[in-house]
């Protein structure tokens, strides 16, 4: 399958002649595993959509950090884009969640095709619908819910983005992503295996 016939099967719903020129401008990159692929504070060049794989994108304060979102296959990230436009550093930063293949689109290109073609808008907007849906979520978790509920929801939703179960999870790796501490997860992992919702293996978590 040629590049072009990727390209056009990921963005089917945008016009022929925007497709044409994505082709012309935009790259598709293989990208490993555990990989970051934007720091805060970085002046964003490209902009990803997901074709295949997974990308988590987090925000830091101090020495915490908080898992806000996933970017799925036939995905954008938002905060790339917001950013770019403004030609602003980065308030995030993305790591590849697993071997992922992306489609980077230059920003300069983007600007451009904005104005060119005002249906590349759709892509943007449904982005930025969802992204606010599940940033609300973050936000209700993390002020409303207990730890033991915060943390069953993140080990369901990483069952559902990866298709994984048992997941190859440590405490460590789930702390950093909730914005808490390793003892606190090892703690709280421990009530959710007595109350028959996990099951802690020696490499990974099953939820049951």
């Amino acid at each position: 399958m040629t590049e072009k016939t990727i390209i056009t099967q990921a963005l089917h719903y945008l016009s022929p002649d925007l497709v044409s020129e994505i082709s012309a401008s935009a790259i598709i990159k293989e990208i490993p595993k555990d990989n970051e692929i934007l720091r805060e504070g970085q002046y964003v060049k490209v902009i990803p959509i997901v074709l295949e794989g997974l990308i988590k994108v987090f925000t830091r304060h101090k020495d915490k950090e908080l898992l806000l979102y996933y970017i799925r296959p036939k995905e954008s990230c938002i905060m790339s884009f917001s950013a770019s436009l403004k030609n602003e550093p980065s308030k995030v930063f993305a790591i590849t969640e697993e071997d992922t293949t992306a489609l980077l689109l230059p920003v300069d290109k983007v600007s451009d095709w904005i104005n060119q073609f005002p249906d590349i808008n759709t892509l943007f907007f449904q982005q930025y619908n969802l992204r606010y849906s599940e940033l609300l979520d973050t936000i209700h978790h993390v002020l409303f819910d207990k730890m033991d509920q915060r943390l069953l929801d993140y080990l369901k939703e990483k069952v559902r983005v990866t298709n994984n179960n048992p997941l190859k999870l440590s405490h460590r790796q789930i702390a950093d992503e909730l914005g808490t501490a390793r003892e606190v997860i090892s703690r709280t992992m421990k009530k959710l295996e007595t109350e028959n919702l996990v099951k802690q293996l020696a490499n990974g978590i099953e939820i049951l």
